[in-house]
């Protein structure tokens, strides 16, 4: 059996950082993860071909080469999902669709063959057989959500690494929180499930065994969803490893922000090589916390956790909204002074979104507000697809604002001082000097401090960290570079 794997292009979003990429000599911020670890679940008789078409051109030669081409899409990756469905149907190839666009939207895609609908442990064994058979059914899906121990080994070697700025794994799926715009307890459930220890420290060995020495991703929606086990089991275990191993990797995450209640967690994921966290802050608005059901957001200094965070060594990467029911017109001014004083360098600020088969969506839906599918960008003007409560045009203007306000020169270098003047690593690993930092470097000194407005506040940056924060060079030097992703956003 011969298996196309194919990985849509996605547009420029909030995480593409492709041009920024581009210049330090990358194609693509992470790998197809979800198609790297079905790859290890089908036989190893069978023949596999992965195509990234982030990185590489899919071409016609890919498709007539195989006897399925198996497709997995977020909903992002929508528009180019379409036309890769449509060449395969043009040259005769059967097509077997998963991951999250189809799995809340396979309504939208009668002309698939087949689809695999949630998590595919528990049927690929079926799936398979029936492959074999020429018996595929149109849709496989599960009741229940499967024990991911069966999870295998991601196959690393169905794409060239020195592609990626970083490589990523999976430990958990699922989140015990249920906002109401999320999708995750839809795609992944309520009750976290793990990977064991053994089961992570093997991933982390068969990474390391392929040479990488840079970034590692931990895709979990929430990292801490299950916060006893990982911190007394499995973070221990990632910290031993990375001792006994000279700490090849840094990692970076997402968690909920009950992070900041546990110092002690946090300093042993600093210990264990972790350097930044995502957190989805949304709003400073209690009443917007209390709409869209943020239960681990209320009641808390949201400003003072963060600067908690950071204090005690890991970056935190935020998430905002504005578009809720509760927003005010006051909520624009408030959003840009939340962030400029958290010190968080990258907010990912997006109007409200409501996804397929989320609370939100059905909400919505009832009461008959919804204007348009879902793009999945989260960013821009354009992901606006329902009627808001405030002034359409009030809250897109405003939303404008917020953006070219905290992503301006000025603004967008005085958060990088705030977040330097906070922000206290644990130094677990001397930089090594590399070609990627070498370009960085010059990409930033050329670009940022000869060719872009906002020239005096690049170099009154640099100036300032080689005074006050020498050891933290690297990172005023970073930000600064992928400022210019930002500015380049709608």
């Amino acid at each position: 059996m011969k298996i196309l794997m194919v990985y849509p292009d996605y547009e420029n979003t909030f995480w593409s950082f492709k041009a920024v990429l581009k210049l330090l000599g990358k194609k693509a911020a992470f790998p197809p993860l979800g198609l790297m670890t079905v790859g290890s679940m089908l036989p190893a008789t069978w023949e596999k071909k992965l195509v990234d078409m982030n990185c590489e051109n899919l071409k016609d030669e890919h498709i007539k080469w195989a006897d399925y081409v198996m497709i997995s899409a977020m909903i992002v990756q929508k528009d180019s999902t379409r036309k890769v469905i449509s060449r395969a149907k043009d040259l005769g190839r059967p097509v077997i669709a998963g991951g999250p666009l189809f799995t809340t939207g396979h309504e939208e895609f009668p002309e698939i063959d087949h689809m695999v609908l949630g998590e595919v442990e528990e049927i690929i064994v079926d799936i398979i057989n029936d492959m074999e058979k020429g018996t595929l059914k149109k849709i496989y899906s599960v009741e229940k959500f499967p024990d991911i121990e069966k999870s295998p080994v991601p196959s690393w070697d169905l794409v060239r690494l020195r592609n990626y700025n970083s490589m990523c794994i999976q430990f958990s799926r699922g989140c015990p929180f249920n906002c109401e715009f999320c999708d995750v307890v839809q795609l992944n459930g309520r009750i976290p499930r793990l990977k064991s220890t053994r089961q992570l420290i093997s991933e982390l060995e068969s990474l390391k065994r392929t040479g990488w020495r840079a970034g590692v991703f931990f895709v979990d929606d929430n990292l801490i969803g299950n916060k006893v086990r990982f911190k007394n089991e499995h973070l221990p275990a990632i910290i031993k490893w990375q001792k006994k191993n000279h700490y090849p990797f840094t990692f970076n995450t997402q968690v909920s922000i009950n992070l900041a209640d546990d110092s002690e967690l946090i300093k042993m994921m600093v210990e264990a090589g972790f350097t930044s966290v995502f957190i989805g802050i949304e709003t400073p608005d209690a009443d917007s916390l209390t709409e869209c059901g943020k239960v681990q957001n209320k009641d808390r200094d949201l400003l003072q956790c963060v600067k908690d965070i950071q204090n005690l060594g890991l970056e935190v990467q935020g998430g905002f909204i504005m578009g809720f029911d509760s927003d005010k017109v006051s909520i624009f001014q408030r959003q840009i002074d939340f962030i400029q004083k958290s010190g968080i360098v990258t907010a990912m600020v997006g109007l409200l979104t409501a996804l397929p088969k989320t609370r939100l969506y059905q909400r919505l839906s009832e009461s008959r507000r919804l204007v348009k599918v879902a793009s999945g960008n989260n960013t821009g003007v354009a992901s606006l697809n329902f009627v808001p409560k405030m002034d359409t045009t009030v809250l897109i203007n405003g939303y404008r604002r917020v953006l070219s306000t905290i992503y301006s020169p000025k603004s967008y270098y005085e958060r990088i001082r705030v977040f330097l003047q906070e922000y206290k690593p644990k130094k677990v690993k001397k930089l090594k000097i590399s070609m990627y930092y070498i370009r960085a470097t010059i990409s930033s000194f050329w670009l940022l401090g000869f060719r872009q407005k906002g020239r005096r506040y690049f170099w009154r940056l640099i100036l300032w960290s080689l005074l006050h924060k020498p050891g933290l060079l690297p990172y005023a030097v970073g930000f600064s570079l992928t400022g210019l992703h930002f500015r380049n956003l709608e």
